[in-house]
């Protein structure tokens, strides 16, 4: 690819073109992220409903673990599986299939008779939420124009973050609206709604112009870039996707053993890292379980209630922010901010509940359950703001075309696995260690993940998708992999011949 290639392709639908996004492709992302939305309602709802449906399903510390982690176990092979079938079938279908599969989970969780019926609906929601996370982001990064993957792929996270906050009023709301015991079970049943919109809205949708190339289907690769691009635009684009679909023709079909290959290797724990330190901030604990803590440290179970719709929506509007800032700031910088904001929040809470007293003359402290709730809302503000919009973005950018499905299904993979284990032992730390020690820990956990992303996390803002596979190749081969630098040399020479 030469170095005028990269300059035409910038000027034109590139990633430093100023070209607005066309009207299909907002349609086309704001419909595949209904998957995000379900994902949020479905991980969120479950924070409201545990205060109700324990009597009824006769829960323990550990059930109510099992009850909440289940979704996430689930969620870890669901992504695994979109993973590996998007690349095959792809991303349209499998997103039309787990549209099916999130009307039979939340019903399914809705109607359980007993803690067992329970655990098992939730592991099939858990299906489909790993799926969205795999699937939806990799779909909206590879249909969307370069210079604005980032904000796009980012509405994926705007959209889990709206889901949760829909969750936490409709928790308050039927609570307070119709009260009882059985109101746990209409909270989890709203969500059918969406996942019905979603499978209808797929059925018009294209499938990526990326996919379709990648399966020598030019023709339709074509007729999605001329709906989505500048007619000028269209021949850069397929040039660059088929040019580097040309390098990997030789390589055969996509294999899970090709990871061992030493760069990939190397990309995939990365990938994988920057999947696991989003979760291992605790993030999920505080989303699942923020009515469980504010209770433990207080509050009355409507006050908790509405407490945790602050969260929803402190957790929207820093999205936004953070949408804002990836259109400002580079994705290695935002992550620091994420990761070590994120950290000292954890900070803050673990010493607010160790050193102010439990009760008052008898009675809770409010002073301190109101700082824990804002030692809540100002970790949000970092990981909503910061962390999690450019952890789903990088994942979405960095494997290469050929094993992005692969790749990608093994990174959310992985960050479903950290979750489930965090979200089934929450409850145990709690009880056996009090809400200081548990924080405590997750803290330490976070000094690590920090270490991790100062060391190993990329830079990718202002590259293409193809751009960004050459990068990052040439940087991670050894010299004994022959590196072909003469991508990325062109790509650095047109940057200094722009600037």
């Amino acid at each position: 690819m030469s170095k005028e290639h990269y300059l035409t392709l910038n000027k034109a639908s590139g990633p430093n073109s100023d070209v607005p996004t066309t009207p299909f492709v907002k349609v086309v992302a704001l419909i595949a992220t209904l998957g995000g939305l379900l994902f949020g309602y479905d991980t969120g709802v479950i924070s409201g409903a545990l205060l109700f449906m324990g009597k009824e399903l006769q829960l323990t510390p550990l059930t109510t673990g099992l009850v909440t982690s289940s979704l996430l176990f689930g969620a870890a092979f669901g992504a695994l599986l979109s993973g590996h079938l998007a690349d095959a079938a792809g991303r349209k279908k499998i997103i039309l299939g787990l549209a099916v599969i999130f009307a039979v989970g939340a019903m399914g969780t809705a109607m359980a008779p007993d803690v067992n019926w329970m655990i098992f609906f939730r592991l099939v929601l858990g299906v489909a939420v790993g799926g969205a996370a795999a699937t939806v982001p990799v779909y909206i990064a590879e249909i969307a124009p370069a210079n604005r993957r980032g904000q796009l792929v980012t509405l994926q996270e705007l959209m889990i973050v709206s889901g949760q906050l829909l969750a936490y009023i409709s928790n308050a709301a039927f609570h307070e609206l119709w009260g009882g015991e059985n109101t746990w079970r209409w909270m989890l049943a709203v969500a059918t709604l969406p996942a019905v919109l979603l499978w209808f809205g797929m059925m018009f949708m294209p499938d990526s112009p990326r996919w379709y190339a990648m399966k020598g289907r030019l023709a339709e690769a074509r007729r999605v870039l001329e709906r989505t691009r500048r007619q000028e635009d269209v021949e850069w684009e397929l040039m660059e996707i088929s040019e580097t679909l040309e390098e990997q023709r030789g390589e055969g079909k996509p294999r899970v053993r090709e990871i061992m290959t030493p760069w990939l290797f190397k990309l995939f724990s990365i990938g994988v890292g920057i999947a696991v330190i989003q979760q291992m901030t605790g993030v999920n604990t505080i989303m699942y379980y923020a009515p469980t803590v504010l209770t433990t440290v207080g509050m009355t179970d409507n006050a908790a209630l509405f407490a945790t719709v602050a969260n929803g929506v402190v957790s929207v509007l820093m999205t936004f922010v953070g949408i804002w800032m990836l259109g400002k700031m580079g994705r290695r910088p935002m992550t620091m901010i994420g990761q070590f904001g994120c950290t000292l929040c954890l900070v803050f809470i673990g010493a607010v509940s160790w050193l102010l007293p439990e009760t008052v003359n008898g009675q809770p402290d409010a002073l301190r359950a109101y700082m824990v709730l804002i030692g809540m809302l100002l970790f949000l503000s970092f990981q909503q703001g910061a962390l999690s919009p450019v952890t789903w973005l990088l994942l979405s950018e960095i494997f290469p075309i050929r094993l992005r499905g692969i790749f990608m299904g093994g990174a959310v993979f992985s960050m479903w696995i950290a979750n489930f284990i965090i979200s089934l032992c929450f409850p145990v730390l709690l009880a056996w260690l009090g809400l200081s020690g548990t924080f405590f820990i997750f803290a330490a956990i976070g000094l690590a993940g920090a270490l991790f992303v100062i060391k190993c996390v990329p830079e990718t803002r202002n590259r293409s998708l193809e751009q960004i596979e050459h990068y990052l190749r040439d940087t991670l081969r050894s010299d004994r992999e022959e590196p072909d630098r003469s991508a990325n040399q062109a790509w650095g020479s047109a940057q200094k011949d722009e600037a």
